[in-house]
């Protein structure tokens, strides 16, 4: 299927629109029903409760336009199954976190939600040789699979603390997949990474500081697993594979980043990982003086910056890919000393 440049602004464009104009519609709904972010709970920052479901207009804008145009484009039945592969798993595990949402389930029932959804994904790509970067080995490309989508599910709920955080960062990564899949030509990846980017740039009108509205666990664990699929399926063609998962997690170096800062300070302390607390790298700028908003724009360019470097490594030679590895880690693993050095809340 031929797809151009204004097919994937069309895209982009169609489900900005939907999410945009949806979101304040799903405010309502949650405010009259009371689904809303009391600030009850220690780690959180806000002062006014915040009313969530607006994972809900993220859910129906993503997984509405593609099949739509699908559709207009009387597409065959193998790339309706190649849309829905994608779009279900998510949905499902959209759901347990809407559920979430409005009935505040314990950790463990989310964890198994998400390793069920990982485990589906995983034997799903590898059956159908879908994984972008095959190792040579069934069982260790699930492995590897379950493990990210797992962890990036779990990356981008952590992430989803500070007012337009994790839709700034999910942007950033979206535009970073439409570079390197355009220039690969894998339309697939390029359109669903252009309808993500549209959903969250809809979203922001309503989710930037001061926050007017949540995505809540619905939207964080949806796009989690939805990113991380796309991530896993994007074949970069470059020369050794050392460079391919690099730009993999690149693309999410800085999800990956706030939750190994939080994680391992939780662990130090001797407190539960899925504990929440004011251990994120939002609430670690916020304490150093920097505003909300200047602290979800310091956390959008460090993710332009990692995914900068995962574009530039899709399109050079494998030495130029390795210096660009080189400084990218070096840059992650001095910000992770910083952060680390920070106090805890």
């Amino acid at each position: 299927m031929n797809i151009s440049r204004l097919d994937y602004l069309l895209l982009f464009l169609a489900t900005f629109a939907i999410v945009g104009a949806l979101t304040p519609y799903m405010r309502s709904v949650a405010i009259k029903h009371q689904v809303m972010d009391s600030p009850t709970m220690s780690h959180k920052t806000h002062k006014d409760p915040v009313p969530y479901l607006g994972g809900v207009a993220i859910i129906v804008g993503i997984s509405i336009v593609p099949l739509l145009a699908l559709t207009v484009r009387r597409a065959t039945g193998h790339n309706f199954m190649l849309a829905l592969s994608v779009i279900a798993p998510a949905l499902i595990l959209g759901m347990i976190g809407l559920w979430d949402d409005v009935r505040n389930l314990p950790a463990l029932p989310r964890f198994i939600a998400q390793s069920l959804a990982g485990i589906f994904t995983a034997f799903l790509l590898v059956l159908s040789h879908t994984v972008g970067t095959p190792t040579g080995s069934k069982i260790v490309d699930a492995a590897i699979t379950i493990i990210w989508i797992v962890g990036i599910s779990n990356s981008i709920n952590f992430f989803d603390n500070l007012d337009g955080g994790a839709a700034g960062t999910v942007a950033v990564t979206s535009l970073g997949l439409i570079v390197i899949g355009y220039h690969n030509h894998q339309y697939f990846i390029t359109s669903f990474a252009a309808v993500t980017a549209g959903a969250m740039i809809g979203f922001l009108l309503w989710n930037k500081s001061p926050a007017r509205i949540y995505m809540g666990d619905a939207g964080a664990l949806f796009l989690g697993v939805l990113v991380a699929s796309l991530v896993v399926r994007l074949h970069p063609q470059v020369l050794g594979k050392v460079n391919s998962f690099a730009i993999a997690i690149l693309l999410l170096g800085t999800p990956i980043l706030d939750t190994s800062v939080a994680v391992i300070s939780r662990l130090i302390r001797g407190a539960s990982p899925f504990q929440g607390a004011r251990d994120h790298l939002s609430h670690r700028l916020i304490r150093a003086g920097v505003t909300r908003p200047i602290a979800a724009v310091l956390l959008w360019i460090l993710s332009a910056f990692f995914a900068l470097c995962a574009i530039l490594i899709s399109m050079t030679s494998a030495s130029t890919g390795h210096l660009l590895i080189v400084v990218s880690l070096t840059v992650w693993v001095g910000l992770f000393v910083f952060f680390m050095r920070t106090a805890d809340a």
